[in-house]
């Protein structure tokens, strides 16, 4: 189902898509600016679409804070908060592209309150709230030509959970998806006020083309599904963040989005929250990832909070680059998140011949139009 701008321009839990760059006040304050920027940082993807962050206007000294919003966690499917801290590494990366676009210049420092906790010997990052903070400079930047085309593709960017067509990716873009994990993780690493990333946050990302290869992780994903659904606190989980397509809900995932009808949207919270569909499940799953061009996972030497603040920079950058050449991204996470006695993702990381811990494993490939999901306003993430 084709959809334009159009038809969702009236619908208030999805106006926030219809920000548009000439509205940006160049005569305002420097608070009008931040909060302006914030309108992009809020179209990030998140699991589950909780939107797990909350920001703070520093006035005094021109900064925006981020914190993790751990009132919107996913304790059965996320009980770390890592997809947590992922989700908002993609939105930090939206800000700071969004900064830049705009002609600022920025300083970054992720962790902000580590250096001072290192001293004392007892910093927690695994409960630190506060993630990031940016700080306006006086100087003007000039966004690269890439950086501009990123930037135009976050009102276009969607999690298409449909199937994508028989068509390849082309490797020059494969090769250029690639390298986002030595570009965004070096952007964080520079740009902080410790060595903590430099020194210990080594992302890679594998790609997979091959039949024989897809299959063996498809596989992985099919049992993860069946695993995940057999789980009542999951279905229960899940269901409590899907809602009917009619719904003005500003968070979660509207029926439409898994391609529901509104009459299967009314039921499908029900069903899911009531009977174990894995085995469904799993064969749709599994045909998503074996039918698609290509799947992608995104990975980590280590296993800290801040492995995952820098992997959502590079899942965030990856799925721009991806949406400005219009290849459309899903994700199939069901391996990474099923952890105990099962091992999926050790087995995830062994069938790629890959040291270290898989964070995101997603789908790309060409499909059709989608419309976008809820978002909450900027008031509503601004404390």
């Amino acid at each position: 189902m084709e959809t334009s701008k159009g038809d969702f321009v009236k619908t208030s839990e999805l106006e926030s898509w219809n920000i548009s760059e000439d509205k940006f006040p160049f005569e305002g304050s420097y608070h009008d600016k931040l909060k302006f920027f914030l309108n992009y940082i809020i179209l990030a993807p998140s699991s589950h679409n909780t939107q797990p962050w909350l920001f703070k206007i520093v006035d005094y000294n021109n900064t925006i804070e981020l914190y993790a919003d751990r009132t919107r966690a996913l304790p059965v499917v996320d009980p770390d908060d890592r997809e947590l801290i992922i989700s908002c590494g993609a939105a930090l990366f939206h800000l700071l592209l969004t900064i830049k676009h705009f002609g600022f210049t920025y300083k970054l420092e992720i962790f902000p309150k580590a250096k001072e906790g290192e001293e004392q010997g007892d910093y927690d990052y695994y409960s630190s709230d506060l993630l990031a903070q940016v700080k306006l400079l006086e100087g003007k930047s000039e966004p690269s030509g890439e950086e501009n085309i990123l930037f135009q593709s976050i009102t276009k960017r969607r999690t298409n959970r449909s199937k994508f067509e028989d068509r390849e990716i082309p490797d020059s873009l494969i090769s250029r998806l690639q390298k986002t994990a030595t570009a965004a993780s070096e952007l964080v690493a520079t740009m902080t006020n410790s060595n903590m990333l430099s020194s210990s946050s080594v992302i890679w990302i594998h790609v997979v083309k091959q039949v024989d290869e897809k299959n063996t992780i498809a596989d992985l994903i099919a049992e993860g599904d069946r695993i995940q659904m057999s789980d009542r606190r999951f279905r229960r989980e899940l269901a409590s963040w899907m809602h009917p397509n009619r719904s003005h809900s500003k968070d979660g995932m509207p029926g439409y989005a898994f391609g529901f009808s509104d009459i299967m949207s009314l039921l499908g919270t029900f069903s899911i929250r009531t009977f174990d569909l894995g085995k469904g499940q799993a064969a749709k799953d599994r045909e998503l990832a074996t039918g698609s061009p290509i799947l992608a996972i995104i990975g980590t030497k280590y296993e800290e909070p801040f492995d995952w603040l820098a992997t959502g920079v590079v899942l965030s950058k990856m799925l721009l680059l991806a949406r400005s050449e219009d290849v459309w991204c899903s994700f199939l996470n069901q391996p990474i998140e099923v952890s105990g006695l099962h091992n999926m993702r050790n087995k995830l990381a062994e069938s790629i011949n890959e040291e270290g811990f898989p964070q995101v494993l997603m789908r790309m490939g060409y499909g059709q139009e989608i419309k976008p999901t809820p978002r909450r306003t900027v008031n509503e993430v601004v404390h």
